[in-house]
């Protein structure tokens, strides 16, 4: 039987107003969960509950060594319940254990560094004239929206809450409609850690109505969304509206450049991670392989023999042996499948691997492909010439297992090959020559930028985009603490009595000279 989780309000489940909400299996398209939603009444409410939160003080204006204490205890019950958080990441996302077995007990760090930030942190005392004393403080800003997406739902969570909680604020997360489970399970994790009630909430539902309520709330000080650019564009519109704060993490379509001294078989790995991992749904998937002519064919076919073998290890993503799960949903597969289709019927692309839905049962465990939405490995190519460039695949983000390889003769075409797009989220060069890295990775438009690896991801390492599609701000790092924080300017004369008597009457009766800043 389905179990039916609540909504997490202010310390404790609570029951949404609004319908039901069916979580699906991506692997077998079984609902094997719902989740309660919330209305706009359960949003004002949360809201309320969270603002009396942040005044009463208990959380924003608690000691730094004390937040630094819970997060590091929010570390630490996290890892207790990596077990239970690993399952239900595989089983409401699809991705494959062995990438969630990698993925989920890193999000440790996030806690940790923000806790070791907390008390390091050193407060400015700036230059003045005079006998003034100036020191800068950096206060919490409120109460904070955040907007998670459905392929990382503990990672980019995590990411988001660790920054906004070590400043102090109350937070109300709304997670995906398509993976909302494991969020609601660190309420529990952070209230045992001792996060106050009302600090922390986490309210399903929809873009539409749920995430609408909360955005536009005029309480809301800050509104912080990884997402596609057109709900990014559109949230941006209201949070602008408010004259509140906005940080937004939004689609990508990374080039990987594969230069002709970079150790091929290196750089096949390197592809088959970066552009296959998570079956292709990352903002920074490397979907546009631009590869030096010379080593071209060597790389197609390496590169075609990995794909094979990821193929043919593919089964249930609860199999420690399976190499890739299924799309999130049939509205994903769908879109995958339009553009591939779009490229190869225009004449202007073909596939040399993949490049459909998969049918049949798995070699590796028997799994029932057609049940779920899983879709093959794939790789494009220009029939002629470079006329994959004219696809809407070469173009837009299709957020799935599929890369378009385009070859090319000098370095300068690879860097305008490279560019040519309206996202700049991620990036990767691979090549033995270092001048060259340097060189090259300098003239990228990408917020990130990797060579000779992909995917890399740290705490204190910025993580955002330099193109306005991809998004505004950044993620992780002293930046991401700051952008959840005011600037407090306190001045303090210590001048004696008897001098601010002479130096700060500006009415003093004759004309002699006052001070003026």
């Amino acid at each position: 039987m389905a179990q039916t989780y609540l909504m997490w309000v202010a310390g404790k489940e609570e029951v949404g107003e609004e319908e039901l909400l069916p979580v699906e299996d991506p692997a077998t398209g079984e609902v094997f969960a719902f989740c309660h939603t919330a209305s706009a009444s359960d949003v004002e409410r949360t809201i309320d509950r969270a603002e009396a939160a942040f005044q009463s003080g208990v959380w924003s204006r608690s000691s730094r060594h004390y937040r630094a204490d819970i997060l590091d205890k929010s570390a630490a019950l996290l890892t207790e319940s990596l077990p239970s958080l690993i399952a239900l990441e595989v089983r409401q996302t699809g991705r494959a254990i062995r990438e969630m077995n990698a993925q989920v007990p890193s999000l440790v760090r996030w806690f940790k560094y923000y806790a070791s930030l907390l008390r390091v942190e050193e407060q400015p005392v700036l230059p003045t004239a005079g006998k003034l004393h100036n020191f800068l403080q950096r206060v919490p800003l409120g109460v904070v929206v955040q907007i998670t997406p459905f392929n990382h739902p503990l990672l980019i969570a995590v990411k988001k809450l660790a920054p906004a909680l070590a400043a102090g604020n109350s937070i109300i997360l709304k997670p995906s409609e398509l993976t909302p489970l494991s969020t609601l399970l660190l309420g529990r994790i952070l209230k045992e850690a001792g996060v106050p009630d009302g600090v922390f909430s986490v309210l399903p539902g929809y873009g539409a109505t749920t995430g609408k309520a909360l955005v536009q709330h005029p309480l809301i000080k800050k509104v912080d969304v990884t997402g596609g650019t057109i709900a990014g564009r559109a949230i941006g519109g209201i949070v602008g509206g408010n004259l509140a704060r906005y940080t937004a993490e939004l689609e990508g379509k990374a080039p990987l450049i594969v230069f002709d001294t970079a150790d091929v078989q290196l750089a096949v790995n390197g592809i088959a991670f970066g552009s296959f991992i998570a079956s292709g749904q990352t903002c920074v998937a490397s979907t546009r392989i631009i590869v030096d002519n010379k080593i071209l064919s060597q790389l197609l076919e390496k590169l075609k023999v990995k794909t094979y073998s990821i193929l043919q290890r593919m089964g249930a993503p609860n199999n420690l042996e399976s190499t890739m799960g299924p799309l999130v949903s049939a509205k994903q597969l769908s879109r995958v499948e339009m553009l591939v289709d779009d490229a190869v019927n225009s004449g202007k692309a073909k596939t040399i691997a993949g490049g459909s839905r998969m049918h049949g049962l798995s070699s590796l465990d028997g799994t029932d492909f057609s049940k779920g939405y899983f879709y093959e490995p794939t790789i494009l190519v220009s029939c002629e010439g470079d006329s994959i460039l004219g696809t809407r695949i070469w173009r837009e983000e299709a957020f799935g297992p599929v890369i378009v390889i385009m070859g090319f003769d000098t370095e300068n075409q690879a860097v305008k090959l490279a560019n040519d797009s309206e996202f700049g989220l991620g990036a990767g060069i691979w090549t033995q020559d270092l001048a060259q890295a340097f060189r090259v990775s300098e003239q990228l438009d990408a917020g990130i930028t990797w060579v000779n690896t992909h995917h890399r991801n740290d705490p204190s390492s910025p993580w955002g985009g330099t193109k306005l599609s991809s998004g505004v701000g950044s993620e992780n790092g002293i930046d991401a603490y700051n952008a959840y924080t005011a600037i407090k300017s306190t001045i303090i004369n210590y001048a004696s009595t008897e001098e601010s008597l002479v130096t700060d009457d500006w009415f003093s009766d004759g004309t002699g000279p006052i001070r003026y800043g």
